[in-house]
């Protein structure tokens, strides 16, 4: 996908490590929502991207200098597409980013079954899924205060 001042490619291996340094930078705002950094976007290693990219997708947006402002993955298994680290740079947010993220990474799975999860706190990211079809149909404690909602669409 590509507008004006972004566009939306597949990553390459040399860009793991600045999508993981956005996926810090952007995973701030979740681990806020906690009062706690203990999260698992915030502990990934590299290796463990690596890992990711080898299994399935990993796409980035760049803007018009080539910086990467957001980046999705996703991989199959078993006929399900499971989507996850949709992420967008706080400077770049609510401007559609991550709509055109999750669009684009759905058109690498064509007439799959698609997954996703978020924290019961994410409403923002919540909202954002519902509005492209995505429904609720499970929910997970993973600690006192953690708490996922897993979509499908």
């Amino acid at each position: 996908m590509q507008t004006n001042t972004q566009r939306i490619i597949k990553a390459n291996i040399d860009d793991l490590p600045e999508i993981l340094r956005l996926q810090y930078l952007a995973y701030q705002s979740e681990a806020a929502l906690f009062g706690n950094r203990d999260i698992p976007p915030l502990k990934q290693t590299l290796n463990e991207v690596t890992e990711e990219y080898e299994q399935g997708v990993i796409l980035k947006m760049i803007d018009i200098n080539g910086n990467i402002i957001g980046s999705v993955r996703a991989k199959e298994e078993h006929g399900t597409a499971f989507i996850g680290k949709l992420m967008v740079h706080p400077d770049h947010r609510h401007h559609g980013h991550g709509t055109m993220l999750l669009k684009e990474i759905e058109t690498y799975f064509p007439g799959k079954r698609y997954e996703l999860f978020t924290s019961t706190r994410s409403i923002d990211n919540i909202r954002l899924y519902e509005q492209l079809g995505y429904k609720a149909f499970c929910r997970k404690a993973i600690t006192d205060v953690l708490q996922f909602v897993y979509m499908e669409k």
